[in-house]
C-alpha cells in the first residue's frame, strides 16, 4: 500500500524524514509536493497524481487541509486517512489579518527567514524550545522553499470542511500535540467527533510540529492506522 504524506506550510519532504524508514516496513511512503499549487484544487491534484489508483493519505497542517479536499474529491481512492495538527475551520478574521501581514513582510526585499523566534514559540512545545536541532531543521525548510512558496501557500483560502469530515468512511487518525497553539487539541477533538471511524491522539511533549518533535510517536500511530 502506498501512503502519501503531505507536508504543511513552507515544509518539504524533510518534515517526514524520521517517518520514512519506520513506515517502509508497513507500506510505501511517498511525500507529495504541494509547493507549486496556486489553489487548493491544484494541491489536491498533486496529491492524487502521487497516489495512484488507491492509497492511504496523511496530511500535516496545511497538508491536512489539502487531504480533506482530496477525500472530498476522490473518496473512493483513499483507504486510510490521517489528519495531523490541522483544522477544518476557515481562518478567523484575526488569523486572516495575521496571514496578510506576514505575506506583506515576505514581499519585502532582503533575506527571507520565514521562521523567526516569535513563531518558534508558537510552533514548539515549551520543553522543545531549547532544542536547536529542531529549530534549525524547521528554519532550513523555510529558507529552502523561500518567500514565493510562502506567499503562494498563505494566499490560499482555508475552507470550512465540517461537512467533508462527516462523509469520511475510512479508518482515520486525528493527531496533534498537546501544546499545539496554531491548531489546538480542542479543534482535533471536534474533528474526531465528526468522523465516524476516527481515533484521536493528543501527543505529550509536542506542539504543532509533531513529526519533528515526537517522530517515533507519529511513526507508530501511522503504522497502526495502516494496519487497521
Amino acid at each position: 500500500m502506498r501512503l502519501i504524506l503531505v507536508p504543511g506550510l513552507l515544509n518539504d519532504a524533510a518534515l517526514w524524514c524520521d517517518q520514512i524508514d519506520p513506515l517502509s516496513e508497513t507500506c510505501e511512503p511517498v511525500v507529495a509536493d504541494i509547493t507549486r499549487g496556486e489553489t487548493l484544487a491544484e494541491m489536491a491534484d498533486a496529491v492524487l497524481d502521487a497516489g495512484g489508483k488507491t492509497f492511504a493519505l496523511a496530511g500535516f497542517s496545511l497538508g491536512g487541509i489539502v487531504a480533506q479536499q482530496v477525500i472530498a474529491i476522490a473518496p473512493g481512492r483513499i483507504t486510510h486517512l490521517a489528519l495531523l495538527d490541522t483544522t477544518m475551520k476557515p481562518d478567523s478574521a484575526e488569523r486572516a489579518e495575521e496571514r496578510a501581514f506576514l505575506t506583506s513582510l515576505a514581499r519585502n526585499p532582503g533575506r527571507f527567514h520565514g521562521f523567526g523566534e516569535k513563531l518558534l514559540q508558537r510552533y514548539l512545545a515549551p520543553e522543545n524550545l531549547g532544542n536547536e536541532a529542531m529549530a534549525d531543521r524547521i528554519r532550513e525548510m523555510t529558507a529552502r522553499l523561500g518567500p514565493e512558496v510562502f506567499i503562494r501557500q498563505s494566499r490560499i483560502p482555508r475552507p470550512d470542511s465540517h461537512d467533508i469530515l462527516r462523509t469520511i468512511k475510512v479508518p482515520t487518525l486525528v493527531l496533534c500535540g498537546a501544546h499545539d497553539q496554531l491548531t489546538p487539541p480542542d479543534v482535533h477533538r471536534e474533528m474526531a467527533s465528526l468522523i465516524p471511524q476516527a481515533k484521536l491522539a493528543i501527543v505529550k511533549h509536542a506542539g504543532h510540529m509533531t513529526p519533528i518533535e515526537t517522530p517515533d510517536v507519529v511513526s507508530v500511530a501511522l503504522k497502526r492506522l495502516i494496519e487497521r
